[in-house]
């Protein structure tokens, strides 16, 4: 995950809090014309995170992938996880989340080809 002052820096993300690890705020793809996707991001418990939502939309791929830009250098893999639905949670239901283990360790990707 980039630094907290990368993060900082970013154009389009207005950091409103921020703890011990991580922070929240919004994001705005589409200038302040548009509605701002509310961010939540951490690096806490071994795990990258950022989780990302609407108040009445599911984000799109597309923004997805700009989230993803934004918090994470181009040489880094994030994941999105589909758990058994015994282990679901679900708070918000326009929420996605993005992860990555701190420092990247064992993330195992499929061949480019399969991709």
């Amino acid at each position: 995950m980039k630094s907290l002052q990368e993060l900082k820096q970013a154009d389009k993300l207005i950091i409103e809090q921020l703890g011990i690890d991580g922070g929240c705020g919004d994001i705005y793809l589409n200038g302040t014309r548009g509605k701002p996707l509310s961010v939540v991001f951490s690096w806490g418990g071994g795990w990258e995170h950022v989780s990302v939502s609407y108040p009445n939309k599911t984000p799109s791929w597309d923004e997805m992938c700009k989230v993803k830009d934004m918090f994470w250098n181009d040489d880094e893999c994030v994941i999105q996880f589909h758990p058994p639905k015994s282990e679901y949670v679900n708070i918000h239901p326009h929420c996605l989340h993005l992860w990555r283990r701190c420092g990247g360790e064992g993330m195992i990707t499929p061949p480019k080809m399969f991709v």
